[in-house]
């Protein structure tokens, strides 16, 4: 079905048609028995695909990449298509507008997209409260089994654009905080190529500081919150020594292995739209961020947990990459490309 009415959706630029079909998804869901037809259509449960990773029990190993849900809009419309979990974000403390546009791009021969957004939310204050607002109202059990765990959240953080480096680690700490309450787990982003210097956080010295500020922080809680660190496919293999080191220093819960490339090679699409500046994702992703998980996994010991995403467009992908050391993946673009069917798809192949 979702292949059919694609090319319709493809005719129109991606941002706004992303912006559509959200809003329309969300119109659909309050009709009576829509969610529910929608959770008997897309969704599948079974206890052999439950997980339990970082203390988190997920009802399904199939994520929302964050991206996707910017401002904490879809839990709900996420959960009954199927995904086990969402990840919100990435929020800063101050709302922006991100990037001038247009500033997503389709690589249809690809089965690509490039994006610079920028960060564009509407602030962590609006993002809690709406995730506060989710909690309180979504049941936390499943309609079908009544031990089905609930709906995982999780909160990507990031800094404000005018936020010098040197600052950067009380943008952070100012989303940590304001999130702690209704986020189940943290991912903290520093491999957008879509903010201006924020990929120098990724060097050794200021993620270190900024990593234990937040485990500091974490520590103070009752309750403390997983926390994970979002990394670039573009790294070495001497960086990722150096983060499997940080990892293990901070003690923070893992890894998601990778945010969009700068890298652009064998890319067939026209040259106009392959030159766009932005992140990379899609197919020509799968290869390397399978790579970089396999990297982790075997060079740690398995000594933390990874969240595959990047290039997820079948069941076969996600499998190869939970094979690689994975033990949770997410989509973004191949949700895109290939349609809600793709994640009932891929938990049928894993049972």
């Amino acid at each position: 079905m979702y292949k059919l009415i694609r090319p319709l959706f493809f005719q129109f630029d991606p941002e706004k048609i992303h912006h559509f079909v959200t809003t329309s998804l969300k119109s659909f869901n309050r009709f009576p028995g829509v969610a529910k037809l929608s959770r008997t259509v897309f969704t599948l449960e079974n206890p052999s695909l439950e997980r339990e990773v970082f203390g988190l029990k997920f009802k399904n190993p199939i994520g929302l990449a964050a991206g996707f849900d910017k401002n904490g809009e879809l839990m709900g419309e996420m959960a009954n298509l199927g995904f086990g979990f969402v990840e919100v974000g990435t929020v800063t403390p101050l709302p922006q507008p991100g990037n001038p546009k247009p500033r997503m791009f389709r690589l249809k021969e690809d089965g690509a997209l490039i994006n610079r957004m920028g960060f564009n939310n509407l602030g962590v204050d609006v993002v809690a409260e709406r995730i506060r607002r989710y909690r309180q109202s979504a049941p936390r059990t499943s309609n079908l089994k009544p031990q089905t765990p609930h709906l995982v959240i999780g909160g990507n953080i990031g800094k404000n654009k005018n936020t010098p480096n040197e600052d950067a680690v009380s943008d952070y700490v100012k989303c940590f905080d304001r999130l702690f309450d209704v986020v189940d787990y943290f991912v903290v982003n520093v491999s957008s190529p879509n903010t201006p210097g924020l990929r120098e956080l990724q060097e050794k010295e200021p993620l270190k500081k900024l990593l234990q500020t937040l485990q500091q922080r974490n520590r103070k809680n009752d309750v403390s919150r997983p926390i994970l660190l979002k990394i670039a496919p573009d790294l070495t293999n001497e960086q990722l020594d150096d983060i499997t080191e940080i990892v293990k220093e901070s003690g923070i819960a893992g890894v998601i292995a990778t945010n969009t490339t700068i890298g652009r090679e064998g890319l067939i699409s026209p040259q106009k739209i392959k030159n766009e500046t932005g992140g990379l994702s899609g197919k020509p992703l799968t290869k390397r961020s399978t790579e970089v998980i396999r990297y982790l996994s075997e060079k740690s010991g398995k000594a933390f947990p990874i969240i595959g995403v990047g290039g997820i467009h079948s069941a076969a992908d996600a499998l190869e990459k939970l094979e690689a050391g994975a033990s949770l993946v997410q989509l973004y673009t191949g949700f895109i490309y290939e349609g809600p069917g793709l994640i009932k798809r891929i938990n049928q192949r894993l049972l």
